[in-house]
C-alpha cells in the first residue's frame, strides 16, 4: 500500500484564486484589502514567514505594511502600536507575528488587536465564536487543513479523529473544527498514556507536536488519513537516511544544506499504512497562507459592507 499525496499547494493554489476573484471585486469597489504585519526584533525564521505572507499580499492584489519595532520594545509601547493599527480605517487586518520576544506579555499584545481585525483568529472573542460556531476568522491552519480534507473529498462526518497536540494555535483549534464537520474527536498529547494507542483509533490523525518524525508505525492504523503538521529541522545525517531511504534528490539537498525539513510523523511510516498523507513540505504549509489571504478579505469585505450607507 502507498498513501496517497494530499497535495497542499494545489489547494493553496485553488483558495488563493478565489480570493484574487474577492479582492478584484473590492477594488472595483474602491476598496483594497490592506494586511499590517508587526514583527518584533530579529528573529530569523518569523522574518522568513513574514516576507511569504507580504509576497502574497502582492501577488493577490492586497495592499500590506511591515511594523517592525526594536526587539528591546516595551509591552505598553507595543500595545499603543497595535492601538494604532486598531484605530486605522485603511487597515482591514493586524497580525502579530509569533513568538514575540519572552520580555513582552504576549497574551496581552493578542489580546490587544480589535477582534474584528484578528486574521489569526486568536482573540479570545474569536475563540469564543468558533466554540460557539458563530461566524468570525478561524486560526489559519486548521481552517486550511479541513479545506483539504473537504476539497479531497475525505469524510470526516462520524469518522474519529485524533489530534496530537493542544496548542492554543493548532491542536485545539483543529479538535473544534472536527467536531464541528460531525468527527469523533480526541485531543492527545506527550503525557497521553498509550499514546500509540489512542493514535491507532484515529481514521483521521493529525500530528501537531513539534518533534521530527515523532509518530512512527506503531501510532498509525492501516488505511488512516494522516495530516502531518510539523515542520522540523532534521541534522543528523543517520536520521536522515532512516526516515528518507533512497530519497537521491533530498540526500543532495541534506548534503548541500546540512539539514532538511520533517514533519511530526514518520514519513516511510505514513507513506506505506495511511490512506492519504500530507508531505513536508508542500502539505499544510502552503495553506497557512492562503487562509491567513482569505481571512484578510473576508475582514475588508465585511468593513465595506457596514460602510455602505443603509436604503
Amino acid at each position: 500500500m502507498s498513501a496517497t499525496i494530499l497535495d497542499g499547494r494545489r489547494i493553496a493554489a485553488e483558495i488563493r484564486a478565489e480570493v484574487g476573484v474577492q479582492v478584484h471585486a473590492l477594488r472595483q469597489s474602491g476598496h483594497q484589502p490592506r494586511l499590517a504585519v508587526v514583527l518584533v526584533g530579529d528573529n530569523a525564521a518569523s522574518a522568513v514567514y513574514v516576507r511569504g505572507k507580504v509576497k502574497a499580499c502582492a501577488e493577490l492584489g492586497i495592499a500590506s505594511e511591515q511594523v517592525l519595532p526594536r526587539a528591546d520594545i516595551r509591552t505598553a509601547e507595543l500595545h499603543r502600536i497595535i492601538a494604532g493599527l486598531n484605530a486605522n480605517p485603511a487597515v482591514d487586518g493586524i497580525l502579530v507575528q509569533l513568538p514575540l520576544p519572552a520580555h513582552i506579555d504576549a497574551r496581552e499584545i493578542l489580546v490587544a488587536v480589535d477582534p474584528d481585525k484578528d486574521v489569526d483568529g486568536f482573540h479570545p472573542l474569536n475563540v469564543g465564536n468558533l466554540v460557539a460556531g458563530r461566524p468570525g476568522p478561524r486560526p489559519c491552519t486548521p481552517a486550511g487543513i479541513i479545506e483539504l480534507l473537504r476539497r479531497h473529498r475525505i469524510a470526516m462526518e462520524g469518522q474519529e479523529a485524533v489530534v496530537v497536540g493542544r496548542s492554543d494555535i493548532v491542536g485545539k483549534p483543529m479538535a473544534l473544527l472536527l467536531l464541528q464537520e460531525n468527527a469523533t474527536v480526541t485531543i492527545a498529547h506527550s503525557r497521553t498514556r498509550d499514546l500509540a494507542a489512542v493514535c491507532r483509533r484515529a481514521d483521521i490523525l493529525v500530528a501537531a507536536v513539534g518533534r521530527p518524525g515523532f509518530l512512527g508505525r506503531d501510532a498509525i492504523r492501516t488505511g488512516a488519513v494522516v495530516v502531518d503538521v510539523g515542520m522540523n529541522r532534521l541534522t543528523d545525517p543517520t536520521a536522515m537516511e532512516r526516515f528518507y531511504p533512497g530519497d537521491e534528490q533530498r540526500r543532495a539537498a541534506f548534503a548541500r544544506n546540512g539539514s532538511t525539513l520533517i514533519g511530526d510523523v514518520d514519513p516511510v511510516a505514513a507513506m506505506e499504512l495511511a490512506a492519504a498523507f500530507t508531505p513536508v513540505p508542500g502539505g499544510v504549509g502552503p495553506l497557512t497562507i492562503a487562509m491567513l489571504m482569505a481571512n484578510t478579505v473576508a475582514a475588508a469585505q465585511r468593513h465595506v459592507s457596514r460602510s455602505k450607507p443603509t436604503p
